[in-house]
C-alpha cells in the first residue's frame, strides 16, 4: 500500500474526497524515494479515483484498476473547509468519536474502515503476487485495522507520512506473515 504524495492544497484544509491533485514541485522527488522501496513492475495496481493517487499509479504502471472503495473519508459538509472554520459544537462531537460518529453529509472511520476491508477481503479471493494499492491514510489505517484485529480509535498511532509504503504479506486466510512501514 502507498499513500499518494503531497497534495496541492493549503495546510489546514479539510479535503477528504476531494479532487485535488498532487503539489508538482515536490511530486518528482517523493515518487524517487517510493520507487526506491518498491518492486520495479507489479502483477497489478489498484488506486484510489482521486486524481492525487491516478497520478502516482500512472507512473506505476501502465494498466491501473481504480476503486472507489479506496477514496478517502468523505468529509461531506466539512470538504474543502479550514478546519478551525468547521463549527466548534459538531466538529468536537466528531473528534470524540470519530470512528461512529458521521460527519454532516459525510461519513464516519466505521464506513471508511467498511469499505476499505470490503475491498481488501475481495482482494484477497484472487490469485495475485505482487500487487500495489494507492489510497490515503484513513483508507491504509483501516486495513492494518482488519488485518492486524486493532481497534480504529487507535489507528492514528500509525504515522503515514505522503508516500509512506507499507507492505503487507498476506495469505487469502488473512493470516500475516509480516508488515512493514516503509518511511
Amino acid at each position: 500500500m502507498i499513500r499518494h504524495t503531497t497534495p496541492a492544497i493549503e495546510k489546514g484544509i479539510c479535503y477528504g474526497q476531494s479532487d485535488i491533485t498532487v503539489e508538482e514541485s515536490l511530486f518528482e522527488e517523493e515518487l524517487k524515494t517510493i520507487r526506491s522501496k518498491i518492486p520495479a513492475i507489479f502483477d497489478h495496481v489498484y488506486s484510489s479515483p482521486l486524481q492525487r493517487c491516478i497520478k502516482l499509479a500512472e507512473k506505476l504502471s501502465a494498466s491501473i484498476q481504480t476503486d472507489a472503495r479506496l477514496k478517502e473519508i468523505n468529509f461531506g459538509d466539512w470538504e474543502l473547509q479550514k478546519w478551525d472554520e468547521i463549527a466548534k459544537e459538531p466538529l468536537n462531537s466528531w473528534m470524540n468519536d470519530y470512528v461512529s460518529q458521521t460527519v454532516p453529509c459525510g461519513e464516519n472511520y466505521n464506513q471508511l474502515y467498511e469499505r476499505s476491508a470490503q475491498f481488501l477481503d475481495d482482494l484477497l479471493k484472487e490469485e495475485h503476487t505482487n500487487i500495489a494499492i494507492i489510497t490515503h491514510a484513513g483508507n491504509i489505517r483501516s486495513i492494518l485495522s482488519w488485518v492486524l484485529d486493532l481497534p480504529l480509535k487507535n489507528t492514528f498511532r500509525i504515522a503515514l507520512d505522503y508516500g509512506t509504503v507499507v507492505k503487507l504479506n498476506l495469505q487469502q486466510n488473512k493470516e500475516m506473515n509480516q508488515i512493514s512501514l516503509l518511511f
